[in-house]
């Protein structure tokens, strides 16, 4: 072989060996932290009603109706369910995760329930979409509300 020849070589396996290395490197850092170096790998969201997706257990108590105020409402994140009270009396429940890409909501205010990863907001009162990106509402949840407790059903 001449030198030419191992030359080339040498740097066609370069360039296919920096390639793959370039396929594999890249990987989703923490969202809105562009300073770290920690890499944080996460599944794809699962879809709120397709296989996989956490579904907390049926009758478990999610809190009093004393946590959910009138005219808003609470995000209960280990359930992945958020509780809210459009008008006085009237609970109603969705799923926790945003239908655009699977983050969970995190607060209600101003008659929304609003996610914090793009700004999608959906209405209290049947988890609509107020505002996208989402272009799905929240999928509804049924609660059963006996004296002061919130039961998931």
């Amino acid at each position: 072989m001449s030198d030419r020849e191992s030359s080339e070589g040498t740097t066609r396996r370069t360039v296919l060996v920096t390639g793959a290395a370039l396929l594999v490197v890249p990987a989703c850092t923490k969202y809105g932290d562009e300073s770290s170096d920690e890499v944080t790998l996460r599944p794809a969201p699962a879809s709120p009603t397709g296989p996989g997706s956490a579904q907390p257990p049926a009758g478990e108590v999610l809190g009093t109706t004393a946590e959910v105020p009138d005219g808003g409402g609470k995000v209960f994140k280990e359930q992945k369910v958020v509780v809210t009270q459009p008008t006085q009396g009237d609970f109603k429940a969705f799923t926790a995760i945003c239908t655009h890409q699977g983050c969970i909501v995190d607060k209600v205010e101003n008659g929304t329930i609003d996610c914090p990863c793009h700004g999608s907001k959906f209405r209290i009162t049947d988890g609509s979409v107020a505002r996208g990106p989402a272009e799905r509402p929240l999928e509804a949840k049924q609660i059963t509300v006996t004296g002061d407790r919130i039961r998931l059903t």
